[in-house]
């Protein structure tokens, strides 16, 4: 599959488990997060919209105003298909998160590899998941990483792994040391060695147009997602190179311990077609 529409359209015709018209959105719930980091001058916003089925959850995190927390009401006990097929992009995101997280959970996947974040305060959380992503990268030094999604302990994380980081961001117009933050993520995309997206791609819509880029470009792409981590799932091996991937409850809804998931594509063989 090349596209999430792809993806979806699998999805509702059954080819990756139960058909979705036969499974329930139980609870359909909205979060309005902020945070300040100590030390920090940005106070990031974030809205997320859940789905669980079953016993998996799926998420997605949408811009302000996108949707209102009316929602929840009118989506609760939903079937999955008509939120699949019906529902706003960050809603029906969430909803395909939930239907591959219950089909092929996490802790349960071939090839995933837990990190436990410790227990603590969201500083030293912050800084233990934004490792374990940048660990993912295997770059030489002075690599140009384009970082889409801006989280500032991250862009340190790369810098620490020999990195250079390309920030990119709507939101955000300098990084807490005072880098430059494009908004423009074709500039980026463009130069850069390696890509570290986040999972809010999915939401916006700009996931396909990267993944095609990095494919074209034949360079590594990894995701990190709260928002859709079994949807971003889906791609390893096929435009993803590897992904974080930490289901909810996420780890700034934590001070206690919580694991997120890494996975690597197989290496692809050399030779050949």
């Amino acid at each position: 599959m090349k596209t999430v529409d792809e993806l979806l359209s699998a999805v509702l015709a059954g080819e990756l488990g139960p058909d979705p018209a036969e499974l329930t959105a139980t609870s359909v719930f909205w979060i309005h997060h902020g945070t300040r980091l100590a030390g920090g001058d940005v106070t990031y916003l974030n809205q997320y919209v859940l789905v669980r089925v079953g016993g998996a959850f799926g998420g997605c995190a949408f811009e302000a105003g996108e949707i209102d927390p009316a929602i929840c009401r009118d989506a609760s006990g939903s079937s999955l298909a008509t939120l699949l097929t019906e529902a706003p992009r960050a809603l029906r995101t969430a909803a395909l998160d939930a239907y591959l997280a219950a089909v092929a959970p996490h802790r349960e996947a071939p090839g995933a590899e837990p990190v436990t974040l410790p227990a603590g305060p969201p500083e030293v959380r912050a800084v233990a998941r934004d490792t374990a992503i940048a660990g993912l990268l295997d770059i030489e030094p002075g690599a140009k990483v384009a970082l889409i999604g801006v989280v500032n302990p991250l862009v340190a994380a790369i810098r620490e792994r020999g990195g250079d980081p390309l920030p990119c961001d709507l939101n955000l117009r300098t990084t807490q040391w005072g880098d430059p933050v494009s908004d423009d993520m074709h500039e980026v995309l463009a130069a850069a060695d390696a890509v570290v997206a986040t999972g809010m791609t999915l939401s916006n819509g700009t996931f396909d147009t990267i993944l095609a880029r990095c494919r074209e470009r034949d360079v590594p792409l990894i995701v990190y997602a709260q928002s859709g981590s079994a949807v971003a799932r889906a791609f390893l091996g096929a435009g993803v190179t590897a992904l974080s991937a930490e289901p909810f409850p996420f780890s700034q809804f934590s001070a206690e311990p919580t694991a997120l998931y890494r996975y690597r594509a197989a290496p692809r063989a050399k030779g050949g077609s």
